[in-house]
């Protein structure tokens, strides 16, 4: 082994951190630990027969295609599919206006590697996807956080902070914002916000990254237009995948952006990964073309909502006073938030000890704050899972408290 190892590693490698949720899990693995730590699907919904005898089809009849390298911008298969899964949806994009990504996590990278040099400024959440932070980060990026209310990104707020940095001479790279069902918050942006702030990245011309995984899982109320559609400029680059509504297996997503920003990101990506799977993408295309991504998820919307009713009456039936929550119209997660004097990182280990996990809320801040907070996720555990952690967590708290 060479002498000193960390001055042959780069700076990014020396700065990047484990994942602090990862790392978390890992001490949840335990069969007797009811988890609501993970942002994982349910089993549940992954139509594993239907993708079984669609897999076999596609090797069928177009084996050595499926098995063979593919082009980089992604399957036209699949690409078509999109078109029109958004065309449903009032959303115009084009085969020229679309990247298939490994995952949505690669579209962040992406996105991180064309816009960021060392010492850029984003600006993100507070709190925000942990991913996205991460991916950032790796970058270099200088994190500023906006906080959030009832609607989201504060558009006030944003302003003030653009004003701020304008007088500094800083101009940030782009705008972080998971508008539907956020993660960790499950907040949803009503279209004026969204608008707000689409106005306010026009007067300072800045870009907008829309992180979407969650949107076709919404399990009440009207949908809110994306932003994406809203924007007529280019303003907006939208990152979508299939972990959350198909299955996380497939890794497969996708980026939507002017013309210019895809070719970088296809640039960029053929240094990363040159293509993602072909068989994955044909074999997401035929589902689709099929009707059973919708069919699937009218399925697991209905499971979902069910969960996350039921986690809701846990916590008005088990809470103890001076503990508050979230009520998502959708998605995976809702955020908790405990008295001011507490700290959920202390709050985890007794949390443990009564056998039940969830993701520390400060994780999710890039600015360290929110130490009295907690994600938790509805969507992977069962329901009898549901009944008993949320007791052991109010069971943990009161604990705590005393």
């Amino acid at each position: 082994m060479i002498k000193n190892l960390d001055s042959v590693f780069s700076n990014i490698a020396n700065s990047s951190k484990r994942s602090a949720i990862r790392e978390i899990l890992k001490l949840t693995q335990r069969p007797d630990i009811i988890s609501f730590a993970g942002g994982l699907p349910s089993a549940a919904s992954f139509p594993v027969d239907d993708i079984r005898r669609i897999s076999n089809d596609i090797l069928s009849e177009m084996g050595c295609m499926a098995l063979q390298y593919g082009t980089t911008e992604g399957c036209l298969q699949l690409k078509d599919q999109l078109i029109q899964h958004y065309a449903n949806d009032g959303v115009q994009i084009t085969r020229d206006t679309v990247l298939i990504t490994t995952s949505s996590q690669q579209g962040l990278d992406l996105v991180a590697k064309i816009f960021i040099n060392p010492g850029d400024t984003v600006i993100c959440g507070l709190p925000s996807y942990l991913g996205g932070i991460s991916a950032f980060r790796s970058y270099g990026a200088l994190l500023e956080g906006i906080l959030l209310d009832e609607q989201g990104m504060r558009s006030d707020l944003l302003e003030a902070k653009l004003i701020e940095l304008q007088h500094k001479g800083v101009k940030p790279k782009f705008i972080y914002i998971i508008p539907d069902f956020q993660n960790p918050a499950g907040i949803t942006m009503p279209v004026n916000r969204r608008r707000e702030i689409l106005d306010i990245a026009y007067r300072y011309d800045v870009l907008i990254v829309e992180d979407s995984p969650y949107r076709e899982l919404r399990f009440e109320g009207e949908a809110q237009d994306m932003m994406y559609k809203l924007d007529n400029t280019g303003h907006v680059v939208t990152l979508g995948t299939f972990s959350k509504i198909l299955a996380p297996g497939f890794r497969t997503g996708w980026a939507l952006g002017h013309e210019t920003v895809i070719d970088k990101l296809v640039v960029a990506k053929q240094a990363t990964d040159l293509c993602t799977p072909a068989i994955l993408q044909l074999i997401i295309a035929r589902y689709m073309e099929e009707g059973l991504l919708d069919k699937n998820l009218k399925t697991t919307i209905e499971m979902y909502r069910e969960k996350r009713d039921l986690m809701l009456q846990c916590f008005r039936e088990y809470m103890p006073k001076g503990v508050s929550w979230t009520e998502p119209e959708g998605g995976l997660f809702l955020f908790i938030t405990l008295p001011q004097h507490m700290s959920s990182e202390k709050l985890f280990m007794v949390a443990l000890e009564n056998k039940v996990a969830f993701v520390l809320g400060q994780t999710f801040y890039c600015d360290g704050s929110g130490q009295n907070t907690m994600r938790l996720n509805f969507s992977f555990p069962t329901k009898d899972q549901i009944i008993e952690g949320v007791k052991r967590l109010a069971q943990a708290i009161t604990a705590y408290q005393d």
